[in-house]
């Protein structure tokens, strides 16, 4: 059993006790619930934009921890004001440190984007990330069946949301391709080796259909490797580790933009002055 099935067998467990202790009815009557999203596509495509989903992940099956002193609220706005498009959150405790709380402090006082990064197989993990938050989901074709991306998918657009599915190889894309989902993040991390290479991204970025926005998530070190991807067409880039290793990775994200903007051809400013809500007392 590699680790991604590990995964898969530890969360349908998870849930089970989840639903037992916190139902859909009590999760619809969370003050978040009603809360409109946010677009991610569109935060991706604003003009001028870094098109950079800053991740807060703690730790990883592959890494260990990765940093586990950074704080959530320091971090994700600090990820905002240096001028990321969007946030993603791991919400998976075992794993990857995470809980479903860190979305929760930090939608309090940002108008951006959030992801709820976790591996998702059931409806009910779908009202769950609205009820705390989140803005959008991620979808992994790997442990996906067709028909399960398209309930699961359809589901979470009738709640608003928006929906990435997360492929690694052409099989997976013919999967992806279903109009409930808004964009599709090519993972150059194999889940079953760990094994990073961007070539992935290269190599299924023409097999991508031009309704759907693409992303290209996962080593994705310098801002040269961004430049180099746009111009396969990717309009987004999850990063996470390149920010999380450092003691503060705002900071880290901050320069990374900087350098970003100096090497692109017109660069420009990018957000900021976000606007940022102060969190209630």
């Amino acid at each position: 059993m590699n680790i991604l099935e590990q995964i898969v067998a530890y969360k349908r467990t998870e849930i089970s006790l989840r639903m037992t202790h916190k139902p859909e009815n009590v999760l619809e009557n969370s003050p978040l619930y009603v809360n409109k999203c946010f677009s991610l596509k569109e935060h991706l495509r604003m003009p001028l934009a870094s098109q950079i989903i800053a991740e807060f992940k703690r730790k990883s099956p592959s890494k260990g921890i990765i940093n586990d002193k950074a704080g959530i609220v320091e971090t994700t706005r600090g990820y905002t004001q240096a001028g990321a498009s969007g946030l993603s959150i791991l919400t998976d405790k075992k794993f990857f440190g995470g809980e479903n709380q860190d979305i929760e402090i930090a939608r309090e006082g940002l108008q951006i984007p959030i992801l709820r990064k976790d591996f998702t197989l059931t409806t009910y993990q779908i009202t769950e990330a609205k009820a705390i938050g989140a803005d959008v989901i991620l979808l992994i074709a790997a442990i996906l069946s067709d028909s399960q991306i398209v309930e699961l998918s359809k589901f979470a657009k009738e709640l608003g949301m928006e929906v990435i599915c997360e492929i690694h190889n052409e099989a997976e894309l013919q999967k992806a391709m279903v109009d409930t989902v808004d964009i599709i993040g090519v993972n150059n991390r194999n889940l079953k080796n760990f094994e990073v290479s961007l070539d992935n991204s290269k190599m299924l970025a023409e097999k991508i259909p031009s309704q759907f926005l693409k992303i290209s998530e996962s080593g994705i070190n310098t801002p040269d490797d961004i430049i180099e991807l746009r111009k396969y067409g990717f309009e987004g880039f999850l990063i996470g580790e390149t920010f999380m290793k450092e003691p503060k990775p705002a900071e880290a994200l901050n320069k990374f933009v900087t350098e970003l903007k100096e090497k692109t051809p017109n660069p420009a400013p990018v957000n900021e002055n976000p606007e940022i809500i102060q969190p209630k007392e």
